[in-house]
C-alpha cells in the first residue's frame, strides 16, 4: 500500500474555512441506504460531514490518517472518531450500511480501497464519494482565483487533483451507479471568509514550504481591488460531483 500523504495538517483553518454540504446531499443517502444503524465515514477530516450524516444515522465512525485534522474534530453526538486509513479501516465484516468520502477519494489507493468498501458494506450497502469544482463568485473574483489556482499555484497541485478538476470522470467506481440529483453547494461569504478559505489549500501550502514565500499577501491585495468592501458578503457557489453506488456481490 503506498505511503499516506497528508497534505492538509499544517492547513489550521481547514475545517473552519471549508464550505458546508447541502441537506440534500445526506438526505438523498440516507434515502438509499439498506438501514440508519451504522455509517462509515473516511477521510473525515475535523469533520465536515460527520454532524449532517448523525443527525440521520445511529451511529457514525469517522476515520482519518491524520492527527493533526482529528485533533481539530468538532465533537457531536453519535459519532466516533478514530485515526485509520480508508484502506485499512477497524471495522467489522458486512456491517457499514453507508460508507462516504467527501473531497478526498483522490487520495486513496484505490484498489485497496475498493476492496476494503466491498468488505464491509452490508449487502444491498451504499458508497458514495463527493468532491466539488473551484468557487465561483463573479467574473472578477472568479479571475483572480483561478489565475492564483491555475498559473501561481497550479505547479504545485498534488497530481491526484486532476481527478476534481475533470468532476471525476476519469475515476475508477466499481460499483453498481446510481444516479443522484446535480447539486451545488453555496454560501454568502465575505471577502475575509473567501481568503481564508484559499489559504487551505493543498497547492498553497505546497507552495509556501516550497518557494518559502506566501502568495497570499499578493493575492489578497488584488482581491481587494475588485471586493472593496470586506464587511460585503457576495453569494459563492461550488458545483458538487457525486459517485454513489452499491458494491457488486
Amino acid at each position: 500500500m503506498s505511503r499516506f500523504k497528508d497534505h492538509f495538517s499544517v492547513a489550521g483553518g481547514y475545517g473552519q474555512f471549508r464550505p458546508s454540504y447541502p441537506d440534500e446531499l445526506f438526505d438523498y443517502l440516507a434515502e438509499q441506504a439498506p438501514g440508519r444503524e451504522l455509517v462509515l465515514e473516511c477521510a473525515t477530516g475535523s469533520g465536515q460531514a460527520a454532524g449532517p450524516l448523525a443527525a440521520r444515522f445511529d451511529r457514525v465512525v469517522a476515520l482519518d490518517a491524520s492527527l493533526a485534522q482529528l485533533s481539530r474534530r468538532r465533537p457531536f453526538g453519535r459519532v466516533g472518531y478514530a485515526a485509520a486509513r480508508a484502506e485499512a479501516t477497524p471495522i467489522a465484516d458486512r456491517t457499514v450500511d453507508l460508507l462516504t468520502v467527501s473531497q478526498a477519494l483522490h487520495w486513496f489507493a484505490l484498489d485497496s480501497f475498493f476492496a476494503e468498501v466491498d468488505r464491509v458494506l452490508v449487502p444491498g450497502g451504499v458508497v458514495a464519494a463527493w468532491s466539488y469544482d473551484t468557487l465561483r463568485i463573479d467574473s472578477e473574483v472568479d479571475a483572480l482565483v483561478d489565475h492564483l489556482h491555475n498559473d501561481v499555484v497550479g505547479p504545485y497541485w498534488p497530481p491526484e487533483r486532476e481527478y476534481v478538476d475533470s468532476r471525476y470522470e476519469a475515476m475508477p467506481f466499481p460499483f453498481e451507479r446510481l444516479a443522484p440529483p446535480a447539486l451545488e453547494m453555496s454560501a454568502e461569504w465575505t471577502r475575509d471568509r473567501l481568503v481564508g478559505y484559499v489559504g487551505t489549500w493543498s497547492a498553497v501550502n505546497r507552495y509556501r514550504r516550497a518557494i518559502g514565500e506566501d502568495p497570499m499577501p499578493l493575492f489578497e491585495r488584488q482581491l481587494e481591488s475588485v471586493w472593496p468592501r470586506p464587511e460585503e458578503s457576495r453569494r459563492t457557489t461550488w458545483c458538487l460531483t457525486t459517485l454513489v453506488g452499491t458494491a457488486k456481490r
